[in-house]
């Protein structure tokens, strides 16, 4: 061993690094689960300075989404992807000084290491990966990295994958499906994206709201129904990662192929074929989700038993649950994603959408693809769209024309999506100006108390407690229904969890005032009218993370409470005392809120931005609101600051898709 080595070792300099490590833990500066992986980094044999440092970056920033470390950033700003004050790092740096300079040293500094597999070496089940070369070197923990790795060799292999398509005949069904469409939008990209879809194993449609992604998708359908072999035998699957979002993807897709049957008359049996395809599913139930287990069911061994499988909300889908999704599809099936590449990136780690989008803006199609677009469509790919792009690019279509936002709510998101603060704030005090929908289309509360929040909940929440008080006039299904539906057309969306603006100050402050005043009368955790958000799947109950229901009396049980859930236009139940893992939801956060629409959307802005406030996030929570849309800002800077703060989540995906 080196005498630089010996150095970095010094069990003096390794003691204070330790020290350091557990002073900003407790000052919750950081997580305790990141000390915790660099101890176990330690134990597993040598341990230079520059590993346990790039170990306990690596959990940090495996807990904000990140799949791995940059090692260019770690060389370049290591303070900067902690989070900590300048003070801070230097405190923490002088302990495991000197450190690699630039990436490549990075590189050959945890190549050495008994802990690290380099990719290509020989492997021994090291806990991390390191792969790429200089300045693109990346640190992952190895399940992370199978994840990159399964889903870029599947989205390579589907993209690169063409199906002998019939041009004259999808060129007919085409016309037919999109006969009413408005000539002044040229290309027409729903038109456009449904011929590309035909062609491959794979293709991603993006788009913002109002872009019609399931209107696409419908007619898209009715295509594959109209040209397949035999259309009664085609095994068509919905799906997406929440039980709302499933549910939304059904009754929108089921709307639309109602429509297209009238006009398709006798020429295709669409309502007998689209009968056939079932409910749309959870992606967890859709692959067999097991108990207490992060397996599936389905997997290569034993792939889903589909010709076509179409995932809404892909946004949301995080790293692992999407290489489970590939791993378990057959070579021959099609994957249509469809999603807004612009929304908040899951929960978890990954941003896979994202990563799958990078260069959807752009369009980067080849002269082949314009050629076959052309024949299959009659629609001509504008010069600015024509470049050399890669094979995924050929299977990615951004729908353009927004159909829905061209009001107030729409022109706020455009500006926010456009990273311009200055015309966001424009719109926002224009609003009087641009009140064009419903009256107070667009509100901004500036310096906002919160009591403001606590005033519209009041508003936002009084029709479903009243017809709650009211009690049930007819069927009780019925009613229950329209409980929820009341209920679901108001929502308070937080960016943080804790505090007087995140959901458990609000929730907390909401429900006293409402027992307050009489609209709901508490009696311990569980009450009529209390609205519940599940935080994990239960299996034996079949709820959800994220699903969302009502607590009411049970009509069969006098004095027992169930939790009512609305899918679609359906209503199902589970008893309140089988509901182990819940929380109140008059407010939650914007991350939760994905897959869903609300009538009035009230975005409540926290005091101070912080890491999770940014571009993404405030853009997500404006296009919730289909009609109103309140912003609460306590200090009206931080919506400025969230605007230009853009949200990146480290990654080795489209890389490894174009190697």
């Amino acid at each position: 061993m080196s005498k630089k080595d010996t150095d970095m070792l010094d069990p003096d300099r390794i003691d204070i690094f330790w020290f350091e490590v557990e002073r900003l833990t407790e000052a919750g500066e950081l997580r305790r689960l990141s000390g915790a992986f660099a101890r176990f980094m330690a134990s597993l044999g040598p341990a230079p300075a520059p590993l346990l440092l790039a170990s306990l970056v690596l959990s940090e920033l495996e807990g904000r989404g990140h799949s791995c470390l940059l090692l260019a950033d770690l060389a370049s700003d290591a303070a900067g992807l902690l989070g900590l004050p300048a003070e801070e790092w230097t405190e923490l740096a002088a302990a495991i000084k000197p450190l690699p300079k630039n990436a490549k040293a990075w590189m050959t500094q945890l190549s050495g290491c008994e802990q690290v597999w380099r990719v290509g070496d020989l492997d021994y089940g090291q806990p991390l990966v390191l792969d790429g070369e200089g300045d693109d070197g990346r640190l992952y923990l190895r399940r992370y990295w199978r994840d990159e790795t399964v889903i870029a060799s599947s989205v390579r292999e589907r993209a690169r994958a063409q199906q002998p398509v019939d041009v004259p005949v999808v060129r007919e069904w085409l016309d037919l499906l999109f006969a009413s469409q408005r000539a002044a939008e040229k290309p027409d990209w729903q038109k456009l994206a449904c011929a590309i879809a035909l062609r491959g194993r794979m293709a991603i449609i993006t788009g913002g709201p109002g872009t019609g992604k399931t209107y696409t998708v419908a007619r898209l359908l009715a295509l594959l129904f109209a040209t397949a072999p035999d259309a009664a035998r085609q095994r068509i699957a919905l799906a997406a990662p929440t039980g709302k979002a499933a549910a939304r993807l059904k009754q929108s897709i089921d709307k639309a192929l109602n429509e297209l049957a009238d006009k398709v008359g006798g020429q295709l049996p669409l309502r007998e074929l689209t009968a056939r395809m079932g409910a749309a599913r959870t992606l967890h139930s859709l692959l067999g989700a097991r108990p207490d287990s992060r397996a599936f069911a389905h997997h290569r061994g034993n792939p889903l038993d589909v010709d076509v499988l179409i995932v809404d909300e892909a946004s949301m889908v995080h790293l692992e649950m999407m290489a489970s999704l590939l791993d378990a599809l057959p070579p021959t099936a099609t994957l249509i994603l469809l999603g807004d590449k612009d929304q908040l990136a899951s929960v978890e780690a990954g941003a896979v959408l994202g990563d799958l989008c990078a260069d959807a803006q752009a369009g980067n199609y080849d002269a082949a693809t314009v050629d076959y677009v052309r024949e299959a469509s009659g629609e001509d790919i504008p010069p600015d769209y024509v470049h050399e792009g890669g094979a995924l690019a050929q299977q990615t279509v951004m729908l353009r024309h927004s159909r829905r936002f061209g009001g107030p709510i729409g022109q706020l998101a455009l500006a926010v999506n456009a990273g311009d603060a200055d015309a966001a704030a424009a719109v926002l005090r224009e609003r009087g100006a641009l009140e064009v929908e419903v009256a107070h289309a667009l509100r901004w509360i500036e310096h906002a108390q919160q009591q403001h929040a606590i005033a519209l909940a009041l508003e936002g929440y009084r029709p479903y407690l009243r017809l709650l008080g009211e009690g049930p006039q007819g069927a009780h299904e019925d009613w229950v229904r329209m409980v929820l539906q009341r209920f679901e057309a108001f929502r308070i969306l937080c960016a943080v969890r804790e505090g007087e603006w995140g959901v458990e100050g609000l929730n907390t402050a909401i429900e006293q005032r409402l027992d307050g005043v009489g609209l709901i009368r508490r009696s311990g955790d569980w009450y009529v009218g209390r609205p519940v958000m599940v935080t994990r799947n239960d299996y034996s109950t079949n709820v959800f993370n994220g699903d969302i229901g009502l607590t009411l009396a049970d009509p069969a049980r006098p004095g027992s409470l169930r939790v009512y859930f609305l899918e679609g236009d359906k209503v199902r139940s589970v008893l309140a005392t089988r509901l182990r893992h819940v929380e109140t939801a008059y407010a939650m956060t914007v991350h939760k809120s994905q897959g869903s629409e609300f009538a009035h959307t009230v975005l409540a802005l926290p005091k101070e931005g912080g890491a999770v406030l940014a571009r993404e996030l405030v853009y997500t929570g404006i296009t919730r609101a289909s009609r109103e849309f309140t912003l609460l800002t306590p200090v009206p800077s931080v919506l400025g600051e969230a605007i230009q703060k853009r949200t990146h989540r480290a990654s080795g995906l489209r890389g490894m898709i174009e190697r």
